[in-house]
């Protein structure tokens, strides 16, 4: 397997620095732009005069296109040059979110949430592949948090300065300018993407096909992983603005201050955990115990905090709910480093393809199920009980459904040796 850009006994290169610091950009933008229809849901709901459930559809919308299109753009990545295909995914979902500010039908809004959707179908898929490529192992716990820091900074930037300026001037204006603003973004990653954007020949000899990922239960570890940790991240992204609005009666600037805080502390804890992971590895501890502690441990915290969000008065809300944002950062800093591992550079789109795509179906499902209960029950109990539920899901099934860390060996007959986990073999 040919060498990444940066050496065992290196730190990262400069060159690296400037993609990694472009990704985690773009997936600030990617945050802001999937995440900034929550935020506008109170006014929203109100101007469209829609139900709960109705509401609760049009902000799973995006996971509909999101999540299914992951498989496609996981092979695709594999294939294609991955730097140019992301770069023309951005463009189609930034587009999209300027779009959204100028319509003024459900059914329109509709479909421009399944267009971002498609758009940022590229973007998970494309992030491991770079990383895999690029990155080794001692760097990769340093170089996912500070990727993460993106997932985490969108949501709280969405949520600190869109509260304020939705409040301000709409939210239709909003839309337009961060859709437009964003496409700047492509041109530093024209001129700095790295040079490596595949796999050589000998990487790529027996990589993965569905098949043999349908027979791992390490990759089916990763995938329930996944799927429950993103439904308690997609319950709080989309319902957190209009729980604290609606039902613990915060104005929309308190709201954007608690949203805001929450998430850029999440960051912030994401790249402590990065390194600290690193530096534990750098000391002799196992992979396995590394990976697992933060990735399990961080969203176990979640649930609990969760759990506690939906019974506490409404003076305490505010603090628990930055509790479990940050535990989900602690996960955040490690979850991806897993996959990257396990898969290996010439795999790694197939298999985040396929972890994302099944991992993001609950993103169809938290909104919708959160919609339905609101609905039926006219509080956020339940809700938050169940989020607490999947959280604790989530760490079972990275603490033990996914065996030891170790590369996973893809021989030429497409036969699986998985040193990660038991297999099933034909």
């Amino acid at each position: 397997m040919s060498a990444p850009d940066s050496t065992s006994h290196q730190g990262i290169s400069p060159r690296l620095l400037i993609v990694l610091t472009l990704l985690a950009l773009s997936l600030v933008i990617n945050y802001i732009d999937r995440g900034n229809l929550s935020i506008a849901a109170p006014m929203l709901k109100d101007e469209l005069k829609i139900s709960g459930s109705q509401l609760g559809l049009l902000l799973s919308a995006f996971f509909w296109t999101y999540a299914c299109l992951n498989l496609v753009c996981g092979w695709l990545v594999d294939r294609l040059n991955v730097n140019l295909l992301f770069a023309g995914a951005f463009l189609l979902w930034s587009a999209a979110t300027a779009a959204t500010g100028l319509v003024h039908g459900f059914a329109t809004l509709f479909v421009l949430r399944l267009l971002l959707g498609a758009g940022e179908s590229v973007a998970f898929p494309s992030y491991n592949k770079i990383l895999a490529l690029n990155f080794n192992e001692e760097h990769r716990g340093i170089a996912n948090s500070i990727l993460s820091t993106g997932l985490l900074i969108g949501p709280g930037i969405g949520l600190l300065f869109g509260g304020f300026l939705m409040g301000r001037y709409g939210w239709r204006p909003f839309f337009i300018v961060l859709g437009l603003a964003s496409l700047l973004w492509i041109i530093p990653w024209l001129i700095w993407m790295p040079r490596k954007h595949y796999a050589a020949a000998k990487e790529s000899i027996g990589a993965a096909n569905l098949a043999n990922f349908f027979l791992m239960r390490s990759a089916w570890g990763t995938c329930f992983g996944l799927f429950f940790a993103n439904y308690a991240n997609y319950f709080l992204i989309t319902w957190l603005p209009y729980f604290l609005v609606r039902e613990r009666h915060f104005s929309m600037n308190s709201m954007a201050k608690i949203g805001g805080a929450a998430y850029l502390l999440a960051a912030c804890t994401s790249v402590m955990c990065g390194w600290i992971s690193d530096r534990w590895l750098a000391s002799g501890a196992s992979l396995t115990m590394v990976r697992k502690t933060f990735a399990g441990g961080g969203i176990a915290s979640c649930g609990i905090f969760l759990g506690l969000a939906g019974v506490v008065p409404a003076r305490f809300s505010a603090a628990v709910i930055i509790l479990a944002v940050v535990s989900f950062g602690v996960m955040s800093s490690s979850h991806w480093a897993i996959s990257q591992t396990l898969a290996g550079p010439s795999a790694a789109g197939r298999w985040v393809g396929f972890q994302n795509f099944f991992g993001n179906l609950s993103g169809i499902i938290a909104p919708t199920v959160t919609g339905y209960v609101l609905d039926r029950t006219g509080h956020f109990y339940w809700a938050f009980l169940i989020a607490a539920g999947v959280g604790l899901a989530s760490a079972a099934s990275w603490i033990f459904l996914i065996g030891p860390i170790q590369p996973v060996v893809w021989d030429r007959k497409l036969r699986v040796s998985e040193s990660a986990s038991p297999a099933i073999t034909h």
